[in-house]
């Protein structure tokens, strides 16, 4: 996500604000959009040569169809906090 420009917020309103999303954001390092969607390959198949190496890079916590709106929501709110400050 790319913030663009920041306009003054309306008086009672909290911005930004993510409404709806859908699966987890790539991880780091993981190649761009094409990287992401070999990694989202592989990890679909236990048998697939680079399985276990990517499920170790990872982690255990990596979930590709998880999307947390709350988690979102902090991280933008954070980011208002920092470019006030």
């Amino acid at each position: 996500m790319e913030v663009e420009k920041r306009l003054e917020s309306a008086p009672g309103k909290t911005y930004p604000v993510c409404l709806a999303g859908k699966r987890a954001c790539p991880p780091e390092d993981c190649g761009g959009d094409w990287g992401y969607a070999h990694l989202l390959k592989v990890l679909k198949n236990p048998r697939h040569p680079q399985y276990e190496e990517r499920m170790e890079w990872l982690g255990s916590e990596f979930d590709p169809k998880a999307f947390d709106l709350a988690e979102v929501n902090q991280a933008l709110r954070e980011l208002e906090v920092e470019a006030a400050g």
